[in-house]
């Protein structure tokens, strides 16, 4: 059991009508509670889905971490009137557990079941966050008792959708809250957050559009509501002044086929490269470091849609990187970092040469049927850099490709009397689409083949309890190479801030490039995680 249970307060996403704000009202898990029996297996929208049970976060929290929701008699803790359940020996108490799941029910006051039927601002949602935390926070301490005080008090926010945004405008907007409030928020999770707004048909939602708040996911007014000027035209900027960004997770969805809403028109509009409503590019954050330099938020990608029978919130996927970026053991982020490209030898001499670069990522953890990161090009969810950024001197920077970031949990192991941490990572890089003078090149093209492509096994066993060395042992294996064995020792170079630096190079099918080809390495950034 983890000694880092903090509550669980779970922020829902955006309710556009009456009907929708009366279904989140009478919902008293506002679809943290929605589970799932299928799973698509393939990309195909006409392919039968599998089934696979995920019985919904709030069912496996309460199993897998003992946590334990909030309702008494019929009441929340925001009724004057709400008193705790007996401890398990029956006795009285007061206060509540901080192993709580709490449900931000900021859409009651809007339906017409518990309120006026009025859609409110999203600084409205911000300003009840911070009085709900402060709630929960005096609760947790009374329960505690002696020698924990409000100084000690910790919480997790976890926010779908536009639940995201209400999160940001509480840390990032002073004026939305209480400073107290804020300082108790230990880590923040999203999950299909528009960090960066909505788009439909390539046009950001209009300020002008009012009805229902749906002007909430314009990018000028997120500025407004989150007092941060945007940064290139862009509101996916976390000030570090505002939260660290280390202690934020964003979970991106890559499936549009599967997201009903508006009987498809939603879907239709929001394009390819999105789950359905919020685009992938959208949908994460980056913040900068001590020194000013650009650093990408924790995030990993899923084949879920926004929401629906394969939503993003109620997957084993999500869940599972939930799970382990609150109670984990082990952080890794996962950088691949190009050396070199080399072009077909019979492309035109001195021609104006381009090409796009997809790189994927597929990680599976030990054991699992699913990946805790899937970034595939059918999927629209590579990671992608143009042959130009790729060989520009004056931008060395965009070598460095960030492709997701894993937290490994001990308690997940298999098999218990395997000391290790692990998973597989596949890496590929597809064969561009070369552009000669701006005009698609044919000759030599073969549709879908890789420059490179092979899976790389980590075993990662981190330093043992009394070891004053703090030894970290960390093998690898590409399974061309090593039949998939992890057995060869990396050697970590040490990083500021206690991360280790983990560098693999490439296996023999990448370690000189043909023509075409490509050349570098994995680079592991690895640090104990709590």
């Amino acid at each position: 059991m983890s000694g880092n249970r903090y509550p669980i307060i779970y922020v829902r996403g955006y309710a556009m009508t009456e009907s929708e704000r009366d279904d989140t009202a009478a919902d008293p898990f506002c679809g943290f509670n929605l589970g799932s029996t299928v799973y698509r297996a393939t990309v195909k929208k006409d392919a039968p889905a599998q089934k696979f049970v995920f019985e919904s976060p709030v069912v496996r929290l309460l199993a897998d971490y003992q946590y334990q929701s909030v309702y008494q008699n019929g009441l929340d803790i925001l009724d004057p009137d709400w008193k705790p359940s007996p401890d398990e020996t029956g006795k009285d108490v007061d206060g509540l557990p901080s192993a709580s799941i709490i449900i931000y029910r900021y859409y009651d006051s809007g339906s017409e079941l518990l309120g006026d039927g009025k859609s409110k601002d999203v600084k409205v949602y911000a300003r009840g966050l911070s009085q709900l935390i402060l709630r929960v926070r005096d609760l947790v301490v009374q329960r505690e008792g002696p020698g924990y005080s409000a100084a000690d008090f910790r919480c997790y926010l976890v926010a779908h959708s536009m639940g995201g945004l209400v999160v940001r405008a509480f840390l990032q907007n002073a004026g939305l809250g209480d400073a107290e409030a804020r300082r108790c928020v230990d880590k923040v999770f999203t999950y299909a957050t528009p960090h960066n707004g909505i788009d439909m048909g390539g046009i950001n939602v209009p300020a002008w559009l009012t009805a229902a708040e749906m002007n909430t996911f314009n990018r000028e007014k997120m500025s407004e509501f989150l007092d941060t000027a945007p940064v290139n035209g862009r509101m996916d900027y976390l000030p570090a002044t505002a939260f660290p960004a280390e202690r934020v997770f964003c979970m991106v969805g890559s499936n549009r086929g599967d997201y009903e809403s508006a009987k498809g028109l939603a879907r239709m509009f929001a394009g390819h490269g999105s789950d359905g409503l919020v685009r992938i590019e959208n949908a994460s954050l980056w913040s900068t470091d001590a020194a000013g330099r650009t650093q990408p938020v924790a995030t990993a990608y899923t084949y879920r849609s926004h929401s629906g029978f394969f939503g993003i919130v109620n997957s084993e996927e999500a869940y599972q990187n939930l799970v382990r970026f609150l109670f984990g053991d082990v952080r890794v982020d996962l950088w691949f970092d190009v050396d070199g490209v080399t072009l077909p030898p019979d492309l035109p001499a001195g021609a104006d040469i381009d090409a796009l670069y997809q790189v994927e990522l597929l990680a599976a953890p030990r054991g699992k049927r699913w990946y805790l990161s899937r970034r595939v090009a059918e999927e629209d969810s590579p990671a992608c850099r143009t042959h130009k950024e790729l060989t520009d001197p004056a931008r060395a920077e965009r070598r460095a490709i960030y492709l997701s970031t894993v937290f490994l949990a001990n308690r997940a192991r298999v098999k218990q009397d395997r000391p290790t941490l692990a998973y597989a990572m596949t890496l590929g890089v597809r064969v561009p689409d070369y552009q000669v003078d701006n005009k698609f090149w044919l000759d030599g093209h073969y549709e879908g083949s890789s420059l490179f492509r092979d899976t790389l096994v980590i075993e990662i066993a981190p330093p043992q309890a009394g070891d004053p060395a703090q030894n970290w042992n960390v093998k690898y294996g590409w399974q061309t190479d090593t039949a998939g064995q992890a057995s060869l020792p990396m050697s970590p170079k040490q990083l500021a801030g206690g991360k280790l630096q983990f560098v693999v190079p490439l296996s023999s099918l990448g370690a000189a490039p043909s023509a075409p080809g490509i050349s570098g390495k994995v680079r592991l950034e690895v640090s104990a995680w709590s």
